[in-house]
């Protein structure tokens, strides 16, 4: 991978640590990686020092992700974030509300390496 890539950063939000290990372990090599817990350690990361791209889950207690990508997306500094929604949430009502809210991509967990690998590129 080119080394203008490897120093982009990617916040990946999620409140299962599992998912944060496996989805650090797919992308860690090729960028630099933070992560938060839940949506508000999220807001205040993203908007302290804006990553390149967040991989964001939808189902966490307090702020859900859908309000994460609502606050991102209506904020100046964070709305041209890509966000891309990686989520249990399987509906294509869930899908179109993502996209409605302003994801640039819908991962349905479990998710695969190569899925993942290849939206984050395409989006940077």
């Amino acid at each position: 991978m080119e080394n203008t890539l490897s120093k982009q950063t990617i916040l990946i939000v999620d409140d299962a640590p599992e998912n944060i290990n496996m989805l650090h372990g797919i992308l860690g090599s090729d960028f630099r990686v933070k992560f938060a817990l839940n949506g508000e350690k999220a807001l205040e990361i993203a908007f302290k020092n804006p990553p390149d791209l967040i991989l964001l889950d939808i189902m966490m207690p307090g702020m859900d992700g859908y309000e994460v990508c609502r606050r991102l997306k209506s904020a100046d500094a964070t709305k041209k974030i890509p966000i891309i929604f990686v989520t249990a949430k399987a509906e294509s009502k869930d899908e179109k509300r993502g996209f409605q809210l302003g994801a640039v991509a819908y991962i349905k967990k479990p998710f695969k390496d190569t899925i993942v690998r290849e939206l984050v590129k395409a989006h940077l």
